[in-house]
């Protein structure tokens, strides 16, 4: 259900979808937290986003084609998971991280993530998307056996968390 975009100006289709905050923080938190279900989004968020904006942007999301709602049985959560369009968004994540980093300050234990993809470069982002292709589309990663970058972007979360509390004693 896309709707048209007021001119066919390239930017201007993509800021139509992922120019309000709240769009971006919940790809966010599909992509580096897999909160993939409402009351996950919901409890996880470090905006304190409201439930009827998180309806809202779920149900938008699915509709411009970023993510998929699997159908819940009665008594089932709904699962949204990533489609390619959203998975490709990725870069633009880093994009908006890279420049976060270099012109906003902010909480280390949230910076953390951002620096690491980074400082990884175009390697880490490409093996990121290859893992959430995997776990969003069902596409196996390329090399199995490489360490998957949600692991690095968790395991540097956590030392960040670790220092931030070690750092405040």
């Amino acid at each position: 259900m896309q709707s048209a975009p007021r001119s066919g100006c390239a930017i201007n289709a993509a800021v139509e979808v992922l120019g309000d905050r709240w769009s971006v923080l919940v790809l966010r938190d599909v992509m580096f937290g897999d909160r993939r279900h409402f009351r996950e989004l919901l409890a996880g968020s470090e905006e304190g986003i409201a439930s009827n904006i998180l309806s809202s942007r779920l149900k938008r999301l699915t509709d411009q084609g970023l993510l998929r709602r699997a159908e819940a049985r009665r008594g089932q959560r709904a699962q949204y998971s990533l489609t390619e369009a959203g998975i490709r968004v990725l870069p633009v994540m880093v994009a908006l991280g890279n420049w976060g980093l270099d012109h906003r300050d902010g909480d280390e234990r949230l910076r953390v993530r951002a620096e690491l993809l980074r400082d990884g470069g175009p390697a880490l982002v490409e093996a990121m998307m290859d893992e959430l292709r995997e776990t969003h589309l069902g596409i196996p990663r390329p090399d199995p056996d490489a360490p998957r970058p949600s692991e690095q972007l968790r395991e540097a979360y956590a030392e960040a968390l670790g220092d931030q509390r070690s750092g405040s004693r």
